[in-house]
């Protein structure tokens, strides 16, 4: 008496899984990648030897061009005129009272385009860190 198999192996191999993964890989990567902020405006920091605990909100940057930028949380810097700094700063602060401004100054940048920055934040008692890289 012969018995015949009635469930054959499939010796198949599906890639509908597969290629499941890669997608959901693909998406969570494109997802992360926005989150990230990379700081575009290139400068040379002075370096410090004390470092704040203390985290900005709020950016102003003076590149050696002596181009002004500034950027509120995690928002793209952008480029503004030297005129249109304490406006927009005065805003911001409406907004969040207890907030810090960081100024990030080339190294290369004259004195005085620093001290008309620190001018501001005095006359309208904002709260100021200036930016340094750490000594290595």
């Amino acid at each position: 008496m012969a018995l015949k198999r009635r469930n054959k192996a499939d010796s198949g191999f599906s890639m509908a899984s597969m290629s499941d993964m890669v997608f959901l890989l693909l998406i969570f990567f494109m997802i992360t990648s926005t989150v990230v902020h990379p700081n575009a405006i290139k400068i040379m920091l002075p370096q410090g030897t004390q470092q704040t605990s203390a985290k900005p909100l709020t950016r102003v940057i003076i590149d050696k061009e002596l181009n002004f930028y500034v950027a509120f949380g995690k928002e793209k810097e952008r480029q503004v005129a030297f005129e249109d700094i304490e406006p927009f700063l005065k805003q911001i602060v409406l907004d969040e009272p207890e907030m810090y401004i960081a100024l990030y100054a080339d190294e290369m940048v004259p004195h005085g385009e620093v001290v008309k920055i620190l001018n501001i934040a005095n006359v309208n008692k904002f709260k100021l860190v200036i930016a340094t890289r750490p000594v290595k």
